[in-house]
């Protein structure tokens, strides 16, 4: 076996790097046709969803196949080589093996046990089968992984360690809390009409909310998406289709809108946003320019501004320097709007200040405030003080790297945000919303990346390590059955030749004994048939059973050396036993 798969996900990439490298399905089918026509490569099948895109091929040459496989996906994907490079993971033989099947378990999800991730393995089979790109190998892996991600969802609780993408995304918009109570009487646009989008639109129906719109760039497939929903026996919505240029009009009506294209650019963006929930949000109150009220009823611009030096200018002002000279005190030290304002700053700043103040004076606006003069003064402010102790500061910062305030400013409140009127979820990769859309007040936003920051630290469940001991235990089944499969046309080859062998010996002997009778004929073919296949019997079972263990791969090799079997005879044993296995499979 020399499988190799080479990709990348949202576990090895950032979602930026994710959307840029999304193949669509022409991208996908060209990647396929590229990778079985290259050198190292005999067979291969794309996985791309969401948040991965996999390519998997049966290589003869590990280093050329990754060298090829890599540079293959970067072609296609649009990312450059160097750029991508770090961000590609690579299996190969059980390793490969391994991966795929947790992948098909739901292991490998953004999501952890989503059951979506199998319908994705059949596409992409069926894909590889239609292209003629999958041969035995790919056929018999996809379909085992299957085959295994079935049995992880019916043996064990693993979907109750998670859901799917859009359960998930819906719970993130409601904030964790009953998506039922959250959706109920709710209007509803879903944009595109896929399989994400469709799914969508029926976890919509099903948790209660009032109207659908389907939005699709082919109308014919809103319709029938819209009709499905109708028809449902377990869901009581309206739903209607409409298209994508009905968008910005339906989304000033939606109170809920998901979006899952397959669109190269933005589906929505920030300012189409902003317009549909434009009236719709109670403006937030936002502080005025002038700042807090300062005593006495001044704002603090005001306040600032009408204190001023002997020469009625306003101190602490030049090249806007922070510090509040005029209130400096009569004791040592800095005033508490003195110390707020160095708080935080680098050595570098607090010279810079040092040098503000010993050009600041305080005269007959510090007398007219009531304000006391230092010891040894006659009512001026000792300049050379202030500068010593930010310049002790300095040093102070400069070797222990933070200033040991006696007072932190106080925080500054941000305006509350008004509640959502519009919430919108993006399943799309590369993404349909605007990222601006974070920002927008009365709007909230998940989208793929949010999802992946809240699903980062779910818990694993219980079931997730029972499901990990299902994939171990088919891993090595599969390997087993593989190598002892990649010996199997080596016996066969070899029963051949000895069937051949006792062939010829008889004709010999007819031609020595021409009157031997039918019946001792036959008694003496069958015998010397008996004694052959009770020689080949042990060693061809034995070496079934060495080949079915790690590393037994060899014993082929040696079977083919020993008995002198022709090499294009095993070949051709491999060739009509593939096709009697493509004739008995059928499609996926």
């Amino acid at each position: 076996m020399s499988l190799l798969v080479v990709g990348l996900s949202h576990r090895s990439a950032p979602v930026s790097v994710l959307e840029r490298a999304a193949l669509t399905a022409d991208a996908q089918v060209k990647l396929l046709q590229d990778t079985v026509a290259a050198e190292p490569a005999t067979e291969a099948a794309v996985l791309a969803t969401c948040n991965r895109i996999e390519l998997y091929a049966d290589v003869d040459k590990f280093h050329a196949g990754v060298a090829e496989l890599s540079t293959l996906l970067a072609q296609h994907s649009g990312v450059g080589l160097e750029e991508l490079t770090p961000y590609l993971y690579v299996h190969y033989e059980d390793r490969a093996v391994h991966h795929l099947f947790s992948v098909a378990c739901g292991l490998d999800s953004m999501v952890v046990g989503e059951g979506q991730i199998l319908g994705q393995i059949k596409d992409s089979l069926a894909r590889a089968q239609e292209l003629q790109s999958a041969g035995r190998l790919l056929n018999d892996l996809f379909q085992q992984a299957l085959r295994v991600g079935k049995r992880a969802h019916s043996e064990t609780g693993i979907d109750r360690a998670g859901q799917s993408l859009v359960t998930f995304g819906l719970e993130q918009l409601a904030r964790g809390g009953d998506v039922q109570q959250w959706a109920r009487g709710k209007k509803a646009l879903v944009i595109g009409a896929g399989s994400m989008s469709s799914l969508a639109a029926a976890t919509l129906a099903r948790a209660g909310v009032a109207e659908i719109v389907v939005a699709n760039r082919t109308l014919d497939r809103a319709e029938r998406l819209a009709q499905i929903l109708m028809d449902g026996d377990d869901t009581d919505v309206a739903a209607r289709a409409v298209p994508m240029e009905s968008v910005p009009a339906e989304l000033t009506r939606a109170d809920v809108t998901v979006s899952c294209t397959g669109a190269t650019g933005l589906v929505l963006t920030a300012e189409s946003v902003a317009e549909a929930v434009e009236g719709r949000t109670p403006q937030s109150a936002v502080p005025g320019e002038d700042g807090p009220t300062a005593p006495g009823g001044e704002s603090g611009r005001t306040a600032g501004a009408q204190r001023s030096g002997p020469s009625g200018t306003s101190l602490g002002s030049e090249d806007g320097c922070p510090l509040e000279l005029s209130s400096v005190q009569g004791t040592a030290g800095f005033s508490v709007l003195g110390e707020a304002a160095v708080a935080g700053m680098a050595a570098a700043e607090l010279e810079q200040h040092a040098a503000w103040v010993d050009k600041g004076t305080v005269g007959g606006a510090r007398r007219a405030a009531g304000g006391s003069a230092r010891p040894g003064t006659a009512g001026t402010l000792d300049p050379a003080a202030d500068t010593d102790a930010i310049a002790a500061l300095a040093a102070t910062v400069a070797t222990v790297g933070r200033i040991p305030e006696r007072r932190r400013p106080e925080p500054v409140e941000e305006p509350q945000r008004p509640e959502p009127v519009l919430f919108l979820l993006d399943l799309a990769m590369p993404r349909d919303i605007d990222a601006a859309v974070h920002r927008l007040a009365g709007v909230r936003l998940v989208d793929i990346e949010s999802l992946a920051e809240a699903s980062a630290g779910a818990p694993m469940a219980a079931d997730v390590d029972q499901v990990r001991r299902i994939v171990s235990d088919e891993v090595a089944a599969f390997g087993a059955a593989l190598r002892a499969a990649h010996i199997t046309p080596t016996v066969v080859a070899l029963r051949t030749m000895a069937a051949d062998v006792v062939a010829g010996e008889i004709a010999r002997l007819d031609g020595r004994l021409p009157g031997l009778d039918d019946k001792h004929r036959a008694e003496i073919t069958q015998t010397v048939r008996r004694v052959v296949d009770k020689l080949l019997h042990a060693p061809t079972v034995r070496v079934k059973q060495l080949a079915a263990e790690p590393g037994g791969a060899g014993y082929a090799d040696a079977l083919r050396t020993l008995f002198d079997l022709d090499p294009e005879t095993v070949a051709a044993v491999s060739r009509a036993e593939d096709s009697t296995t493509e004739k008995d499979r059928g499609p996926a």
